[in-house]
C-alpha cells in the first residue's frame, strides 16, 4: 500500500510552508498537486515555493513542465503515481499538497479511460465559436451538457472531442468506468483540508498579489515565452498581458487579478468541502507550529493506523 497523506485546501492558506516544515520534522517528502507550479518559469505568478522552504524537503513536480507543453489530470496522475512509488521506495513518506482539485481527486479515485487528443480534430473545434460547442455537446451527449461548465471553452471542446472519438456521451464513458473501476490504482485519501476564515483569507491574497506585483511579475511575464492552451488558464497572465499592451492600467490589472484569485478560492473551497472527506483545519485559530504539531500527529496516527 502506498504511504501518502495530504494537505489540501485553497490558494494563499500558507499550504506549501506547512507542508515543507511538517516534511522536515517527519522525514517525508513532497509532491505538489499544483495545476500550474508543474510549469517551469512564471515562478512569481504561480506563487512557487522560495529557496528556503523548497530546502526544508525534497519536493516534486514543481517546475518540470514546460510553458508551452499541455497537461491534464492523467499526464499529472502518471507522474505523480510514479514519484510516490519512488519515495514510498525509499522507506519514506509522501506528502501531497495542493489546492487542483481534479489533480488530486484523479490520485485518490483514479480517472476515467478517455480517448487522447486528436490534434485535427481539436484544431476544428477550436475554430468553433461557444455556442457551436454548446450545440454540438448538447445533441452528442445532453446529460453531460446540463452539467458542464458552458462558459468554459477548454472543457467544453474536450468534452464534444471525447464524444466524436469514443462515440459515446462523455457520461456513458465514465459511467461505464465507475463500474468497472477507473484507470489506475487509487492512493488511500488520508490528509486534511485546511482553510482560514474568509476575511483573513482575502486579505491574504490581495497581499500577495500586490508583493508579487513588487517582487517583479510583469517582466516575469513579459519574458515568458509562448504558453499552452492550459498554462494560459493562470490567473493573471492574461491580465499582465493585457497591461503591457496598454489595454489596462496597473491598478486595474491588480484589482483584476485579486478579484479573480478570491473567486478562485471561493470555488476551490466549495470543491473541497464536498468533493472530499479530508479532516478540516481552521488554520485561523492556530500558530504555524502549532498547525505544525497538529498536521504531524495526524499524519503519524492516520498513516500508521492505514498501514496496520
Amino acid at each position: 500500500m502506498r504511504r501518502t497523506f495530504f494537505i489540501v485546501g485553497p490558494t494563499a492558506t500558507g499550504k506549501s510552508d506547512l507542508a515543507a516544515d511538517v516534511g522536515h520534522e517527519m522525514g517525508a517528502e513532497i509532491i505538489s498537486a499544483d495545476a500550474f507550479q508543474i510549469y517551469r518559469g512564471l515562478d512569481l505568478l504561480t506563487a512557487k515555493p522560495d529557496a528556503s522552504t523548497l530546502a526544508k524537503a525534497p519536493h516534486h513536480l514543481i517546475g518540470t513542465a514546460p510553458l508551452d507543453e499541455e497537461m491534464n489530470a492523467e499526464k499529472y496522475r502518471r507522474a505523480a503515481m510514479r514519484v510516490v512509488d519512488e519515495i514510498n521506495s525509499r522507506g519514506r513518506l509522501a506528502i501531497v499538497v495542493g489546492g487542483s482539485g481534479l489533480y488530486i481527486k484523479a490520485l485518490t479515485h483514479g480517472l476515467a479511460s478517455l480517448p487522447e487528443a486528436d490534434p485535427r480534430l481539436r484544431e476544428q473545434l477550436n475554430a468553433m465559436s461557444l455556442d457551436e460547442l454548446r450545440t454540438q455537446l448538447a445533441e452528442l451527449d445532453p446529460e453531460g451538457a446540463r452539467k458542464i461548465d458552458t462558459k468554459n471553452r477548454r472543457r467544453l471542446v474536450r468534452a464534444v472531442e471525447i464524444c466524436l472519438l469514443s462515440g459515446k456521451a462523455v457520461s456513458e464513458v465514465v459511467a461505464r468506468d465507475k463500474d468497472r473501476g477507473q484507470s489506475g490504482s487509487a492512493i488511500p485519501a488520508s490528509g486534511i483540508f485546511v482553510f482560514r476564515d474568509r476575511d483573513e483569507l482575502y486579505a491574504r491574497i490581495n497581499q500577495r498579489v500586490e508583493a508579487m506585483f513588487e517582487c517583479g511579475v510583469i517582466n516575469e511575464v513579459r519574458a515568458a515565452g509562448t504558453t499552452s492552451a492550459t498554462a494560459a488558464q493562470m490567473i493573471g497572465l492574461r491580465e499582465i498581458r493585457e497591461l503591457l499592451a496598454g489595454k489596462k492600467s496597473l491598478s486595474e490589472c491588480i484589482a483584476e487579478i485579486q478579484q479573480a484569485t478570491r473567486r478562485y478560492a471561493k470555488r476551490q473551497l466549495t470543491w473541497f468541502r464536498r468533493q472530499t472527506k479530508f479532516s478540516p483545519l481552521n488554520l485561523s485559530f492556530l500558530t504555524h507550529n502549532e498547525a505544525v504539531k497538529w498536521i504531524s500527529l495526524r499524519m503519524h496516527s492516520e498513516v500508521d493506523t492505514r498501514n496496520d
